[in-house]
């Protein structure tokens, strides 16, 4: 063992008024867990703020504080909420579990204890922090990456928090589920990070393109497919998709492909509407922002050409939660 391993350690806190109950926990966990000791709750709270560790076992009846009222202030608290919480207690009644569950606990193991039982749960847990953990990295990378294209382009890093909100809400106005709405708002940012792959002289030019320029720009959802690579990963997976064909036009005159209708992948679809919508409505080097009214009055003009009837159809009613978003994140 070297010296730095027990850091490495997933750190639990465990949190009993009987020393002798912590003893036997100890036995159980020390072997493959950094452990924290508290006796009571406001020592549990403390050594949380202070310690943040993985996971929290915690006894239900305690004195002055009991299990309940700690569990509760750990799920009030932003720095703390996200800690996974596992009852050991002598009640064993389902009212006594329920109660739990509902102040924010994620299991509850009775006393007394089982070993293995308690090895399992405390696995799973973690198991299931970590993938938490995972997800949240890679919808930073995500997040950053789609941020790298706004560096090399004229349009502003609220245009790709605008549009990405819109997706997201016509997704659930066509009746998607939230889960898949969510993944979208979070990989609709990397629609144009093939820009990356452009050169200055041609994305930064304040007039019009040459043919030649025309055809180089063509290539950034190619490249913005390329970069992001296959995944299997919902988000990512979306984002691919997104940056591939948010060009593409329901009459088939788009590009890279010239695919048309619902041979477009959806959430190309919807990104296609929401990234037009937001051009329209904001200043850039070459324009000026349209009215929304007028906005709008071209997204339902192109309804059955650039994009997909039965979305024009569920955007034009969002106009108070398109209005809601514009104001929220406004240049």
């Amino acid at each position: 063992m070297t010296p730095d391993q027990p850091t490495r350690q997933p750190c639990l806190l465990l949190v009993d008024d009987e020393p002798t109950n912590l003893q036997v926990l100890r036995q159980v966990l020390q072997n493959d867990y950094r452990l924290l000791f508290a006796t009571d709750g406001a020592r549990a709270l403390q050594l949380v703020l202070e310690q943040k560790p993985q996971l929290v076992l915690l006894d239900v009846m305690m004195p002055q504080m009991d299990g309940y009222a700690v569990c509760t202030e750990l799920k009030k608290n932003p720095a703390t909420a996200h800690i996974p919480v596992i009852f050991v207690t002598a009640l064993a009644e389902s009212t006594d579990e329920t109660r739990g569950f509902d102040v924010g606990a994620v299991d509850y193991i009775t006393k007394p204890i089982n070993a293995a039982v308690v090895r399992a749960r405390v696995r799973t847990h973690l198991s299931l922090v970590r993938t938490e953990e995972l997800r949240e990295s890679r919808l930073q990378i995500v997040q950053q990456l789609g941020r790298a294209a706004e560096y090399k382009d004229n349009e502003t890093g609220m245009h790709v928090v605008r549009m990405s909100y819109f997706s997201q809400r016509l997704a659930l106005a066509i009746g998607c589920s939230a889960e898949w709405a969510d993944a979208l708002l979070n990989a609709a940012p990397m629609h144009d990070v093939g820009k990356i792959g452009i050169p200055d002289a041609i994305l930064q030019k304040p007039g019009p393109l040459t043919p030649e320029e025309w055809q180089t720009m063509r290539k950034h959802p190619e490249i913005g497919a390329e970069i992001i690579g296959e995944h299997t990963s919902d988000v990512l997976s979306l984002a691919r998709s997104v940056a591939l064909g948010h060009h593409e036009k329901w009459d088939g005159s788009g590009y890279p492909h010239g695919l048309s209708g619902e041979a477009i992948p959806l959430e190309a679809r919807i990104v296609a509407v929401a990234d037009v919508f937001d051009a329209l409505t904001s200043v850039r080097p070459y324009k000026k922002a349209w009215p929304v009214e007028e906005a709008l009055q071209h997204i339902e003009s192109q309804s059955g050409k650039h994009f997909d009837p039965a979305l024009v159809r569920a955007f034009l009613p969002l106009r108070e939660e398109l209005e809601h978003i514009r104001q929220r994140w406004a240049d």
